[in-house]
């Protein structure tokens, strides 16, 4: 049997993955006010939020780890099983969020959930190496970032209607089940790389390995990859342009990814059904980011531009597009107003980074992929660890222009990051 566009019916997969991904991390935040009025019922709004920022920082940093240790583990076993084991394993601790009673077991699944979700990025970039040619790279990776996007426009609206049906606890369990489910077509589907997939075409098989013999428009001529050791890896200025880059910018994701239902419900008022209504809206400006930047990027290189222009030319205008929409969030007005500024801001957002996040791809060969975007994506999340620690500090009372401010301040350090220490976005070779 062959299947014409076997790669497209890949990259699907993932980015369903990626909605799976979404709503089960999105439940905690939209549900928090029915289970802080359940467990914390004596508590002080703002005690309630240092508890929810605790909660959330260990679900962060457990995946900080977690896409250093996925990293290795995709490079390690592949791509078909890696993502068996992440998805697994993250679809049952989802589930075991019915049985927590506090911080500590609340922290616990948490920590399990953060771990195994993070596999889910190194995965798709090893992903996207595999089975695209570096001109259609960062249009894939547009299509696994607008599965968050979709997964929090699903996610909210979703999950605030079920609680009209189900308890809390039933919700965490419902939606555990659907990665589990998720993991049928994955193993039947994803037999094989392209190059022994029996399934694929001819056709496909050698626009694909072609394509990824191609870089920056020369052809490579039997030139092997570059696949440094880890201590080598970070010898390179560039491997440390995307850490960084990724430290910087990500913080931004998560910072309305945990807080947009706390600050509706804290700014505005909100209960589980008005954040229902609201708190969708700023994931739609999300997937149109990531479409954009993608098909931007892909678009110029069609064209003839190079990887280098291409790639610096799309991040730069996600990050423009951020800072002035952060600045403005000081004093959005009402509700309807927050939340678009929102939209433009995470349209920004995903502009940029599906294109950073291509970037290890675009300088390294295929078996080191998943190790530098494992760092990148390590370095990414402990910057999110930071700013979430400090979201309930600067946020007493209310008042969330400080953390918009850091930001706007981040935005603009991921792009000097990208120009400055990525001189050349190419293949690099081996340091003498």
């Amino acid at each position: 049997m062959k299947v014409k566009g076997l790669r497209w019916w890949v990259v699907g997969l993932i980015a369903l993955a990626t909605v799976i991904n979404y709503i089960d991390r999105q439940s905690l935040g939209v549900l928090w006010p029915e289970i802080a009025k359940d467990l914390y019922p004596d508590k002080t709004d703002d005690e309630r939020k240092e508890i929810y920022g605790l909660i959330s920082t260990i679900f962060i940093f457990s995946y900080a780890f977690g896409q250093a240790i996925f990293g290795k583990i995709f490079d390690w076993v592949g791509t078909r099983l890696g993502f068996v084991l992440s998805i697994g394993v993250w679809s049952i601790a989802t589930a075991f969020h019915a049985l927590a009673q506090g911080i500590l077991s609340f922290g616990i699944f948490r920590a399990i959930l953060g771990v195994a979700e993070a596999g889910n990025w190194p995965g798709a970039a090893k992903g996207n190496a595999e089975w695209f040619p570096s001109n259609e790279r960062a249009f894939a990776q547009g299509l696994f970032n607008s599965g968050a996007a979709i997964g929090g426009i699903i996610s909210i609206p979703l999950i605030a209607y079920l609680t009209i049906h189900f308890s809390w606890k039933a919700i965490f369990v419902l939606v555990g089940l659907i990665g589990l489910l998720w993991l049928i077509p994955w193993v039947f589907i994803v037999k094989a790389p392209p190059k022994t997939h029996s399934w694929i075409t001819e056709e496909e098989r050698e626009h694909i390995l072609c394509g990824q013999k191609k870089r920056d428009n020369i052809e490579k001529n039997d030139e092997e990859e570059y696949n440094p050791t880890t201590k080598q890896l970070l010898k390179h200025k560039e491997s440390w342009g995307v850490i960084i880059a990724s430290a910087v910018i990500d913080p931004i994701w998560w910072l309305f990814v945990i807080w947009i239902p706390i600050y509706l419900n804290e700014v505005y008022g909100m209960d589980v059904k008005g954040i229902g209504i609201y708190g969708w809206v700023p994931y739609v400006g999300a997937m149109l980011g990531a479409w954009f930047g993608g098909l931007l990027a892909q678009n110029r290189l069609k064209v003839g531009w190079t990887v280098n222009k291409t790639r610096k030319l799309v991040i730069t205008i996600g990050c423009l597009i951020m800072l002035p929409s952060l600045l403005a969030m000081s004093n959005p007005g009402e509700p309807v107003n927050a939340v678009l500024i929102m939209a433009v801001i995470l349209f920004g957002f995903q502009t940029a980074i599906g294109n950073v996040q291509t970037l290890p791809s675009d300088l390294f060969g295929k078996k080191t992929v998943g190790t530098l975007s494992g760092f990148a994506g390590m370095a990414a999340k402990l910057g999110a660890v930071g700013l979430t620690t400090l979201v309930p500090i600067l946020t007493s009372g209310g008042n969330y222009t400080p953390v918009f401010i850091i930001g706007a301040a981040f935005a603009i350090i991921a792009l000097l990051s990208i120009w400055i220490l990525c001189p050349n976005i190419e293949p690099l070779k081996p340091k003498n």
